[in-house]
């Protein structure tokens, strides 16, 4: 996945450090005069140098240094903020979650607390790669993202926060569906069904629900279970009739004179009516 860093809600984060560069009203600090004898703005304006340079690790250093010499500061706080996002930058996603933690845990009443979720959200969600990694920061990455969604809102990250929760919420199915088609190539039909029932049940709102309840069809009739296959094929046709995976379930089932329609009494069957009551789970 792509990494987004987001956009850091601060007045003068990255386009105002740089216009006021190029208009010469901040001028990074001698590297010769030592940091002890700047003032905390000196510092601030060095490490928003120093991050569009390209050298965002230095740049955390810098603002790590005005949080030491001035804690309690209004640029200490300014800084904190700036140190997560550079931390962000240089993908160490470890001090960029803990720093964005701390200040939470320090201003949870400021308006970039907002801003300091969503980077500790980013944190998990942009080491979520290929399927077939472990899954453990995918479900930490959910929880990050539904306290962006539920804490803050009205806040300009929430949105992005739904969009990414979905995604990751994707990832999870998409794992499951993994493990089934694995379970289904080598025969083990059983446990290939576990896998997309927890598919169809607990991720029905994914991208991914079609093609398990297509894969269902495929393992029911390779165990001679012809009412749940049906069951199956009638739930994708009446939700997701205009996808492959309908057309190829509805080939599959004709080639046994068998027809999409919902029979017997099993867990499928019970979907099927809360489908047509609109109570989907």
């Amino acid at each position: 996945m792509a990494t987004e860093t987001g956009r850091a809600g601060l007045a003068g984060i990255v386009a105002l450090s740089l216009t006021l560069s190029g208009c010469g009203l901040f001028r990074a600090q001698d590297p010769a005069v030592a940091l002890e004898n700047q003032t905390p703005e000196q510092i601030y304006r060095q490490g928003e140098a120093t991050l569009e340079n390209g050298k965002p690790d230095d740049a955390a250093e810098l603002f790590a240094e005005i949080e030491r010499l001035y804690p309690y500061s209004v640029w200490a706080k300014r800084a904190l903020i700036m140190q997560a996002f550079a931390y962000h930058r240089d993908r160490d996603y470890e001090n960029s979650r803990a720093t964005a933690q701390r200040y939470i845990d320090f201003y949870p009443a400021e308006e970039d607390a907002a801003y300091a979720q969503y980077l500790l959200a980013l944190s998990y969600y942009d080491q979520i790669d290929e399927v077939g990694r472990d899954q453990g920061l995918t479900f930490q990455a959910l929880q990050a993202l539904r306290d962006v969604i539920e804490k803050y809102p009205d806040s300009e990250y929430a949105s992005s926060a739904i969009l990414k929760f979905d995604l990751a919420f994707d990832h999870l199915a998409a794992k499951e569906m993994e493990i089934g088609r694995y379970y289904l190539r080598g025969g083990h039909y059983i446990a290939a069904i576990n896998r997309f029932r927890v598919v169809v049940e607990e991720f029905q709102t994914t991208t991914q629900t079609p093609e398990a309840l297509h894969r269902l069809v495929e393992a029911y009739l390779s165990l001679g279970l012809t009412a749940e296959a049906q069951t199956a094929g009638a739930i994708l046709a009446y939700n997701y009739r205009s996808t492959q995976w309908y057309d190829d379930t509805y080939t599959l089932l004709a080639r046994r004179n068998l027809q999409a329609q919902a029979k017997g009494d099993s867990w499928l069957r019970q979907i099927y009516r809360q489908m047509i009551r609109g109570e989907w789970l």
